[in-house]
């Protein structure tokens, strides 16, 4: 089945440059199939064999690391749980012009609910959805200056994160879905 691997904090404002061709050789060394990279800030899709989640994750970390420098954090997603999350975000809500639109994936340490409770959501401005996996965030861009979740950035709760916009998550679940 296909998973995607989100890495946090690559090619994003010119720092921690990661030229897509050298990463894809980095998962097909550990023994990855079908590997396929989308957009240049760090997003993998691929098969894996029998490594679990946990191995994978520290193999991948441990491989980056050694190839690029950088120490960056990996977090995977199945077909499924990717699935689910895209059944969540709301048809309506793009990432263009008009709106911001994002998923932020979160890791273990702060997946839960309460989650929201740890973030400034100004009403009538911020529309935020808690769902396993990620918290979704719609503003409409004429608006985003006054985005409680502007405060986020920097925070411990950023740090266990991975942003990606509405429209790059819908591509990515297209890319994952098995080709016919």
């Amino acid at each position: 089945m296909s998973s995607v691997a989100l890495l946090r904090g690559i090619n994003v404002g010119g720092k921690n440059k990661v030229e897509m061709g050298r990463l894809r050789a980095v998962f097909e060394q550990l023994g990855l199939d079908d590997v396929r990279s989308c957009i240049n800030t760090g997003n993998v899709i691929f098969t894996a064999g029998t490594n679990t989640d946990r191995d994978l994750v520290s193999s991948l970390e441990r491989v980056i690391a050694a190839e690029f420098g950088l120490d960056l954090k990996v977090l995977l997603r199945g077909l499924d749980s990717m699935l689910e999350l895209a059944g969540t975000l709301p048809d309506d809500w793009t990432n263009d012009s008009e709106t911001k639109s994002d998923v932020m994936f979160l890791w273990d340490d702060a997946d839960d609910p309460s989650v929201l409770d740890r973030l400034t959501i100004r009403e009538g401005v911020d529309e935020v959805i808690y769902t396993p996996g990620a918290v979704l965030w719609r503003v409409d861009r004429a608006h985003y200056s006054r985005s409680g979740m502007n405060k986020l950035v920097g925070t411990k709760l950023y740090k266990s994160m991975t942003v990606r916009n509405c429209n790059t998550v819908r591509k990515l679940v297209e890319l994952m879905r098995p080709q016919t």
